[in-house]
């Protein structure tokens, strides 16, 4: 269904730039998942030149049925969510879903959660796209997400969900230990000019930050491999690239997480939820449960927690009211 509604907004749009923009979304990263779709579909839906994106013969076929489709599920989500047993909004349910693309901060929820509320049935549902899941969380189909944006992008741009900032988190970058500049206290972007990079994907304006951010060190990074975590861990490892990630990676003996000076890219956490939803009675609990989730996953990394000592700002936001020692 998203990539029936991104087909939609190109071809409404005109052009995958002002598409872009209408979504909320960097321009090479909406080029870059139309082009999964062209190759999951065996051939290009669009025409593309310098006067915009015209359909070809297989684009108007997917468009057609995208027109039908599109509304029809859209109402049969809305309907099942109505008669779903989550019991009456303001209450909380016998089971919470919550969403998260963020990695880190889902594991502690889902304790915290449980600790609080041990009849509570709590399931979960990840994606690399916060897009998606704020499209979940507007079906009705999950309670709270966890995304992440750049620096001071906005959340997803599905209508009607309101986000909380949980807070800030500088992004560092993971050496292998065996790396010359990997005994430093900080490293400076520009002395990894010569890198490959590589990154966990998403579907926000990150990639674009880090390019940005490498043409003010004054270099152009050599690629961004976008792939999964544990791919990212084994280039570092193998000396084949250095991975952007956020400070709470956990210590491993053959990898270190170091800051980089001066702070070029930033990471902010936030939780999202529809206001009407069923679960909603229990928004400021869940919210502060997310930020006892951010502090438990800061200590486990000693680096950045001494960083934070030095950093004012960063971590978690303290109008959360939530304090480490207040749940198991």
């Amino acid at each position: 269904m998203r990539h029936l509604r991104l087909i939609c907004a190109v071809a409404d749009a005109g052009s995958v730039t002002k598409a872009a923009a209408n979504l909320g979304l960097a321009q090479p990263a909406l080029s870059a998942q139309l082009g999964r779709i062209e190759r999951m579909l065996g051939g290009p839906v669009f025409e593309r030149n310098r006067t915009g994106a015209r359909p070809t013969p297989l684009g108007d076929f997917m468009i057609a049925r995208a027109r039908l489709l599109l509304p029809a599920v859209t109402g049969l989500r809305e309907e099942a969510a109505r008669l779903s047993d989550h019991g009456r909004p303001g209450e909380l349910p016998a089971q919470l879903t919550v969403g998260s693309a963020t990695g880190h901060l889902l594991g502690r929820l889902v304790h915290h959660l449980t600790a609080a509320y041990p009849a509570l049935h709590v399931a979960t549902h990840v994606s690399w796209s916060a897009d998606e899941l704020a499209s979940l969380v507007a079906a009705g189909r999950v309670d709270y997400t966890l995304v992440g944006v750049c620096d001071e992008a906005p959340p997803p741009s599905q209508a009607g969900l309101t986000w909380r900032v949980l807070g800030i988190d500088p992004v560092f970058v993971l050496l292998p230990t065996r790396h010359p500049l990997a005994d430093r206290s900080e490293i400076e972007l520009g002395d990894l000019a010569d890198e490959q990079w590589a990154a966990t994907p998403g579907d926000g304006c990150f990639a674009d930050c880090f390019t940005s951010a490498c043409a003010k060190a004054g270099f152009i990074p050599r690629t961004l491999l976008e792939t999964d975590m544990a791919s990212c861990l084994d280039l570092v490892e193998s000396g084949d690239a250095v991975v952007l990630c956020q400070p709470m990676f956990r210590h491993m003996d053959s990898v270190v997480a170091l800051p980089i000076a001066g702070v070029p890219l930033r990471w902010r956490h936030l939780i999202g939820w529809h206001p009407e939803g069923p679960a909603v009675g229990v928004a400021d609990q869940v919210i502060k449960l997310a930020g006892l989730a951010y502090f438990d996953v800061i200590a486990r990394s000693p680096r950045y927690s001494t960083w934070l000592l030095n950093n004012q700002g960063y971590g978690v936001d303290p109008a959360l009211d939530a304090h480490p020692r207040s749940s198991g």
